[in-house]
């Protein structure tokens, strides 16, 4: 069973409705049904500086050759080839220098028998040429110019037309993540806009009595926000606008910053409050407000309490307040989907061969345990060094990648050879 809802574009989106039943789900389940719960937002079309970083929402052709003439690859002289094939520094032959012409210029120059003509990089190779001589290989006498070298073939030092691509030919496949390189392919092939899909909108609600907004007086007890800022810095990292606000731990208040936040934008994300503590009421709030329910606790650690559901056909992730738990959950549930939900076909962190430094012997069998950690290049593969499970702020900020024991080991020995996200 699927439910149609609608985007801030107002175009349905699928989503699937029907909740799982069970309260703690594996690590690989959820991600599975995060992907199919997600599809991407609609396309727009954007220009050539806007489109980096973006996804394409369909095949990109050609428009034009690109070069559109035969061109030259250098500085030097159009010739034809069979004129001065045998020609030698102690034997030149002579030409008559007939012109000149550049990248760009007008002029339509017709090579005739006996003559040579100067052109630059880039210029317009004279019809008739076949050939050019680079400026190394010869030698002016007046208005004559003496060639002592040949090429090594006939259009040597010419860049054919559309050798660079083709009118008609296929730039790009729908579903790629178009790179500066690609972009500038994409100007060369003529065109000027191109179809992506939508930037998700993201609103960021950090909920608790005791979290105060950066930068303003902090009370004894209370402590600063410092999730929401993670989180939103993630989300300027890939482009993505993100929203956010602090509301007290009040049934209303949370309501109301729901309600607000799934008008604005394409995605939320709540932070805290995930649990099943007496002030833990986000799962309350959006039973009251209808969302569909798809997972609320799996079997991950740290990050055991994120879950994921449907308001008004936009995903909903519920994150735990502990930052190890709440940065986790983010990474490996909330990040991926946010991708999906721009268009990326294989959504998450890139991943590395590493090998690990020290035994990692904290995990819990049927379990996915996570850890942070820093990579060291070396010769070899790189080296893994794990942090401890319970890290703290501080700890965390160090880190650039993490590792995971799968839910079939409890621990992983020293010299392993693992897979790890990298987090730069």
């Amino acid at each position: 069973m699927t439910s149609h809802g609608t985007n801030r574009c107002g175009e349905p989106r699928v989503l699937l409705e029907e909740p799982v039943k069970s309260m703690s789900i594996g690590f690989e389940e959820a991600l599975r049904l995060t992907f199919e719960a997600i599809g991407p937002l609609p396309a727009e079309s954007v220009g050539l500086l806007e489109c980096v970083g973006r996804v394409a929402a369909s095949d990109l052709f050609a428009l034009v050759d690109s070069p559109s003439s035969d061109v030259s690859r250098k500085d030097g002289y159009a010739v034809v080839y069979g004129e001065v094939k045998d020609a030698t520094a102690a034997v030149p032959v002579r030409l008559s220098l007939a012109g000149s012409t550049s990248a760009g210029a007008a002029k339509n120059i017709v090579l005739t028998e006996g003559t040579t003509v100067r052109v630059l990089t880039g210029a317009r190779v004279p019809a008739g040429a076949d050939a050019v001589v680079a400026d190394e290989y010869i030698r002016a006498d007046g208005r004559d110019i003496l060639i002592e070298s040949p090429p090594d073939e006939p259009d040597r030092n010419i860049l054919a037309r559309g050798r660079d691509v083709r009118a008609g030919q296929r730039l790009i496949e729908a579903g790629r993540r178009i790179s500066p390189a690609a972009a500038g392919f994409l100007a060369a092939a003529g065109l000027g806009r191109v179809p992506v899909f939508s930037k998700p909108v993201v609103g960021i609600v950090g909920t608790g009595d005791e979290i105060v907004e950066p930068g303003a007086p902090l009370a004894e007890d209370r402590l600063y926000a410092s999730n929401i800022v993670t989180l939103a810095g993630w989300c300027m990292r890939s482009g993505l606008r993100s929203l956010t606000a602090i509301v007290k731990d009040d049934p209303d208040s949370i309501l109301a910053a729901f309600r607000r936040m799934s008008m604005e934008t394409d995605a939320l994300i709540t932070s805290g409050g995930a649990w099943k503590g007496d002030r833990d009421l986000v799962a309350d709030v959006l039973e009251r407000m209808g969302w569909r329910k798809i997972f609320h606790q799996i079997r991950m650690g740290p990050g055991k309490a994120v879950g994921l559901g449907v308001l008004n056909g936009k995903p909903v992730f519920i994150l735990p307040g502990g930052p190890p738990s709440n940065f986790m959950a983010f990474l490996q549930i909330a990040w991926p989907g946010l991708m999906r939900l721009g268009g990326h076909e294989e959504p998450g962190l890139p991943r590395v061969k590493a090998k690990l430094s020290a035994g990692i012997t904290e995990g819990n069998a049927g379990w996915t345990d996570l850890f942070f950690g820093t990579v060291e290049e070396t010769e070899d593969l790189p080296l893994f060094h794990p942090m401890e499970k319970r890290s703290r702020l501080s700890s965390i900020a160090e880190a650039t990648a993490v590792a995971s024991i799968p839910e079939d080991r409890d621990h992983l020995a020293q010299g392993s050879v693992i897979s790890v996200q990298l987090l730069t």
